[in-house]
């Protein structure tokens, strides 16, 4: 998992698709923390993507760097603790003007039953699964 967390930070942007109804639906994120275990992701409750998480938690992002490109499938699982969330904005500080902990609007949400498979156009790809 560290690797891919360390993978996607490099990045700077990924790309989080999620569905709603039939319609899949693509946006750039950059925010990615790994806490007590588990690799998440932030986003506010007011935003598309919580509501379509909420109803379809099945989501996949992707992200290029030096001709290799992770893609990540998983479950992302909402985590209203706020030690969680503390822990997401106190790793990124450019969050916090925009959210707060404490907030009813601050969410994270955790992968589960995640694959992460790193491919290029000149090697095997590469599965980790977690």
């Amino acid at each position: 998992m560290q690797e891919v967390h360390d993978f996607i930070k490099a990045c700077g942007t990924y790309y989080l698709a999620t569905v709603e109804g039939d319609q899949p639906r693509l946006r750039p994120f950059g925010t990615i923390n790994i806490f007590e275990d588990k690799l998440y992701i932030q986003t506010g409750k007011i935003k598309p993507t919580y509501k379509q998480l909420i109803a379809n938690p099945k989501a996949e992002l992707c992200c290029f760097k030096d001709g290799t490109w992770l893609r990540l499938a998983g479950e992302l699982i909402p985590d209203e603790r706020v030690e969680a969330k503390k822990d997401m904005l106190d790793k990124s500080p450019n969050l916090r003007s925009m959210y707060n902990e404490n907030d009813d609007n601050c969410i994270v949400f955790y992968f589960q039953n995640a694959t992460a498979t790193f491919s290029s156009f000149t090697s095997e790809p590469k599965v980790i699964t977690f």
